[in-house]
């Protein structure tokens, strides 16, 4: 069996190694590390939480030791899609080079710009950096890429998610055509593959799993749901999460919760506090300061349950995490191979429960066609009954009064009845003429067919209808006696 002494890292490096307890690399350290030492281009494929971080940074650390950087000018650059990768990739080379002398610079947003610049001012040896932190940066021309000789494009496939392939192809243009490019990624998507074809120059491929395949270590299972009603559907989901936590009961140490949208992210960790869960949410909005908070508590644990969107389900190293539960079905197939293994790290077992409501079905039969096998259905299909959705809708009617209908027509069949019903249950409070009485009925009829003629042959003003001279039986104006001094000519009225 190989090991770290067999792959010829400079003895440094090795007691660093040896300091954090590893001593047998894995299969994309054994398979990458040799040709890159070598200073070959690498192309790297493996799935998370293989160890491709250390497959680069150890031959760098062996590579950079002899030398010096020059101010403005890094010896190496290190490309990662988020925050929360860079940082990680920076704490990497803090525990592996500890015993050499390399300055290391992390340019990544939420940070000031005054702080980095003063850190690329004294010299980096090592780069990382998020890339459009990278190209604002060159861009105030505070920054030099002409002296890079080893590049590192990690996690090249959320790159191409995320919509940084046009930056990527700009930064290649910016280094040195003689550059040394390690270039790894967990698939191998077409723009991918173009990408590798240009910039990189006859690689080692190192490929140590299928494409998108998940960890055999990771158990999986997908619990189908359909809530009882719409409004409910979000309330109704989050009950079926903190149930299926309680079902683990004492084996979920902790666990990483994964929402698509930000907003059900703060939505599902405030709901999860209410209801006594120790979780924290972590998304794209948060300020950096925050969510590297929240990322050291969920690794010491003091943080139990981390709720979190897609920037935290690639790459991240998180150890010890026993389980990972998909709140939504992922939109894209290969974000569920990258979320799920935050899980099963390092030979470690690990469960994965995701929720899949009906409008998700198509989503979840693109994720098996991606794996390669069906996951399994895990408990029963959450689905309300039939009889309670009856008796809450007749109850919520009862509760509120009917406003009445503005069409003078009932639109269906259902309301007409009720009118009926009840004008039948209002005629016992009335006297019902006998049978023996017909003609008081008729003339009763015919009186009031009458008075309806007399109505409506009435002349009406503009009044509303109402008579000139009368509005509701009072004399109106002058009524119907008219004063004397009206019919008096002018000169009558002056001699008086």
């Amino acid at each position: 069996m190989t090991k770290f002494s067999d792959l010829n890292l400079d003895p440094k490096v090795l007691k660093a190694v040896a300091d954090t307890g590893y001593e047998t690399p894995t299969p994309i350290q054994a398979g990458a590390i040799p040709p890159a030492l070598e200073g070959r281009d690498v192309l790297g494929i493996a799935q998370t939480g293989t160890g491709k971080t250390a497959s680069f940074t150890l031959p760098m650390i062996s590579m950079l030791a002899r030398g010096r950087a020059r101010a403005r000018m890094p010896r190496s650059l290190v490309l990662c899609p988020t925050r929360e990768l860079a940082a990680q990739v920076a704490e990497n080379f803090d525990a592996y080079a500890k015993y050499v002398k390399l300055n290391k610079a992390l340019l990544i947003g939420g940070v000031s710009f005054k702080e980095q610049e003063a850190v690329i001012n004294r010299g980096a040896d090592v780069l990382i950096a998020t890339p459009g932190r990278l190209l604002d940066h060159f861009e105030r021309g505070k920054l030099l890429l002409t002296g890079v000789q080893i590049m590192v494009v990690d996690e090249a496939d959320r790159m191409l998610d995320m919509g940084f392939i046009p930056d990527i192809e700009r930064i290649f243009s910016l280094t040195p055509f003689t550059r040394q490019t390690l270039f790894f990624s967990a698939t191998m998507a077409p723009e991918i593959e173009r990408i590798t074809n240009t910039f990189l120059s006859n690689p080692a491929r190192i490929e140590v799993a299928r494409q998108a395949t998940t960890s055999e270590n990771i158990t999986q299972s997908v619990v189908m749901f359909k809530g009882s009603r719409k409004d409910r559907e979000g309330t109704e989901k989050r009950k079926l999460l903190r149930d299926l936590i309680e079902g683990e009961g004492e084996n979920c140490r902790n666990a990483i919760i994964f929402c698509n949208r930000k907003v059900d992210v703060d939505t599902v960790a405030k709901s999860m506090k209410k209801y006594g869960l120790d979780a924290a949410a972590i998304h794209g909005d948060l300020e950096q300061s925050h969510r590297m908070r929240t990322l050291d508590g969920f690794r010491d644990g003091t943080l139990r349950f981390l709720v979190a969107s897609d920037v935290a389900a690639r790459g991240l190293d998180i150890p010890n995490v026993s389980h990972v539960f998909n709140y939504d079905v992922p939109s894209h197939a290969e974000d569920y191979v990258h979320r799920i293994g935050r899980t099963g790290r390092a030979g470690k077992k690990g469960t994965a429960i995701m929720i899949c409501s009906t409008r998700d079905e198509r989503n979840l039969t693109d994720i098996e066609a991606l794996v390669k096998h069906q996951i399994p259905r895990g408990g029963e299909e959450l689905v309300s009954e039939p009889e309670t959705v009856v008796a809450t809708s007749k109850a919520e009617t009862e509760e509120k009064p009917k406003r009445p209908s503005r069409s003078r027509k009932p639109k269906s069949a259902a309301p007409k009845a009720e009118i009926i019903e009840v004008q039948k249950e209002d005629a016992p409070k009335q006297e019902t003429p006998a049978a023996s009485q017909p003609s008081d009925t008729q003339n009763e009829q015919a009186q009031s067919r009458s008075q309806q003629n007399e109505r409506k042959n009435t002349p009406r003003s503009n009044d509303n209808g109402r008579n000139n001279n009368q509005r509701g039986g009072q004399p109106v104006g002058l009524g119907t006696d008219m004063p004397t001094f009206i019919a008096k000519s002018f000169e009558e009225r002056m001699e008086n």
